[in-house]
């Protein structure tokens, strides 16, 4: 089953300690109600869950293990409501598998000449940061940390952008890729599926068309019309698209998504050579693989599991993860033109032209035209990443943050296209990409969120490299 996109939800360990309440009664409730506050200004962010503040070792072994043990939780966020031991954290991370964060923070933006004791103890988290954080170091475990007024949009975006990467982070342990056939001789989309399911907790799985094909016997009339009925919302159909194939691409693309849920799989890749060699199939699945993809599949082309990884990965971190590879540069834009042979997620298509659904003639799988979603991808800022093997079943994600230009149309490319301007340049861009491994299959995003990719990857254990 697709997972689907939700809110992250955050679990708040606030730490402080009982030293202080002979002097200050209230200080519980005070900074209870601080906690409180931040959760209300962080709101549209992620969903919280808190509780109560942990004050002795206990508190807080009690707390992560609930926390632990709450199915919806993304991640934890530590904050330090005042000073507290370090050595108090230590027995409960040890049993922690949730990823955390340590949110550095106070009550007050800056220090007043009216300022006293009470206003310091109220706000002297910062060293009770440094005594836990020194405590985390030593212990080996991977917990960035934000700092910041939790009032400033920059800290809200920080704490956005590691909220997704923790939601990111524990759906890949979950993940189930199809995989029918692979294009012999594909170097990069080629690894060690159980070093995936070992790094990631990502399970690739091999399947063949003939189940498929026992779904797309018992699709009804009534499915195909539901398809065609989405698509006239969605695309300006080509007069010209002949009914029976039509036809079969609605009746395929309910096919794919019946064997994906019924067998719980959130992506999958079809090699075109399978779709040819099986025999019963007039056509490749490109329109179930456009479609599917904007409801939240992840897909990757040829067999590539590792692209359908990523594409899933960024539906999570960003929102409608496109499958696309790199097809040429172009040196006087300082770009490089995007595409893919007719697979695109069309929730990333220009919002000022229509999306077609065009007859389109394809050589490759030497089948009949299959009906395939044209358009131009909406300009501005995007992000695309490769999710690549490297030796001795590691993987690295290479990332590049750059611009979608407002390019002219191209008639005669029948497929999803776009121009991507890397920030780096195109020239120094490609030959880092290339240094580094990154592979020919790739997931685009709007906007930016490489940073978010970064996070992802320290959560999971994996290089990430951004050129």
């Amino acid at each position: 089953m697709m997972i689907v996109k939700r809110k992250p939800k955050i679990g708040i360990l606030g730490i402080m300690q009982k030293l202080y309440d002979k002097t200050y009664p209230n200080i519980v409730e005070t900074q209870s109600n601080y906690v409180r506050n931040v959760i209300k200004e962080l709101q549209d962010i992620a969903n919280f869950k808190f509780s109560r503040p942990a004050r002795d070792r206990k508190d807080i072994e009690q707390i992560v293990e609930e926390y632990n043990n709450d199915k919806e939780l993304d991640g934890i966020m530590i904050m330090m409501l005042t000073y507290s031991p370090g050595q108090r954290i230590v027995p409960a991370l040890k049993n922690n598998k949730l990823p955390i964060m340590l949110a550095n923070t106070q009550p007050l933006p800056s220090v007043t000449q009216d300022w006293n004791m009470e206003h310091l103890t109220y706000n002297q988290g910062i060293h009770g940061a440094q005594d836990n954080m020194n405590a985390i170091v030593r212990l080996g475990i991977n917990c960035p940390v934000i700092s910041g007024d939790w009032k400033d949009e920059a800290f809200k975006k920080e704490i956005e952008d590691w909220a997704l990467a923790a939601q990111a982070a524990k759906a890949a342990k979950r993940i189930r890729i199809a995989v029918i056939g692979r294009m012999p001789g594909m170097g990069d989309i080629t690894f060690d599926s159980s070093a995936l399911l070992k790094k990631l907790g990502v399970e690739v799985v091999d399947e063949s068309m003939g189940k498929i094909y026992s779904y797309l016997e018992k699709v009804t009339k009534e499915e195909i019309e539901k398809v065609k009925g989405e698509n006239a919302k969605n695309f300006e159909i080509d007069p010209n698209l002949k009914e029976e194939q039509y036809n079969f691409a609605a009746k395929f693309q309910v096919a794919i998504e019946k064997f994906l849920k019924d067998e719980n799989y959130d992506g999958y890749s079809i090699y075109f050579d399978s779709v040819k060699d099986d025999g019963r199939f007039e056509q490749l699945p490109l329109m179930a693989a456009s479609n599917l993809m904007a409801k939240g599949y992840g897909y990757g082309a040829e067999g590539d599991a590792l692209a359908a990884t990523a594409v899933i990965l960024g539906h999570i971190l960003g929102e409608n993860g496109h499958f696309t590879e790199m097809y040429a540069m172009d040196f006087e834009r300082d770009s490089i033109f995007m595409s893919h042979m007719g697979e695109g997620n069309w929730k990333v298509a220009r919002k000022d032209k229509p999306i077609k659904l065009i007859d389109r003639f394809l050589g490759i799988g030497d089948l009949n035209n299959p009906p395939t979603i044209v358009f131009n991808v909406q300009p501005g800022q995007g992000t695309i990443a490769s999710l690549a093997p490297i030796s001795e079943g590691n993987f690295r994600l290479v990332v590049s943050k750059g611009e979608v230009l407002d390019s002219e149309e191209y008639p005669n490319v029948e497929m999803p296209y776009f121009h991507f301007k890397p920030d780096t340049g195109v020239r120094d861009s490609m030959k880092n990409w290339l240094k580094n491994g990154g592979t020919h299959h790739q997931c685009f995003n709007i906007g930016d969120i490489v940073r978010r990719w970064e996070l992802f990857a320290e959560m999971v254990g994996i290089e990430c490299v951004r050129v």
